[in-house]
């Protein structure tokens, strides 16, 4: 029995201001495949988390980059 899970996938980015968050809220708060997500702008990497069933890191990267800002993936 296959059970539905969501993936969190982290990265670490460059943004830092609250004018940042709000252009990539707008961004993820739109993508219905996004189920959570947050960011810590106190953190020195910017660590944004997503929970998605269905995106990947690639993905994500991708929609980040094209708004400008830097994201890669922070693996443990």
């Amino acid at each position: 029995m296959e059970t539905d899970f969501n993936n969190i996938l982290i990265f670490g980015t460059n943004i830092k201001t609250e004018n940042d968050r709000q252009i990539i809220s707008k961004l993820l708060n739109s993508n219905p495949e996004i189920e959570q997500w947050n960011i810590d702008l106190e953190d020195i990497d910017s660590v944004l988390r997503i929970e998605s069933k269905s995106l990947n890191a690639s993905q994500i990267i991708k929609m980040i980059t094209e708004q400008d800002f830097k994201c890669s993936e922070l693996t443990e």
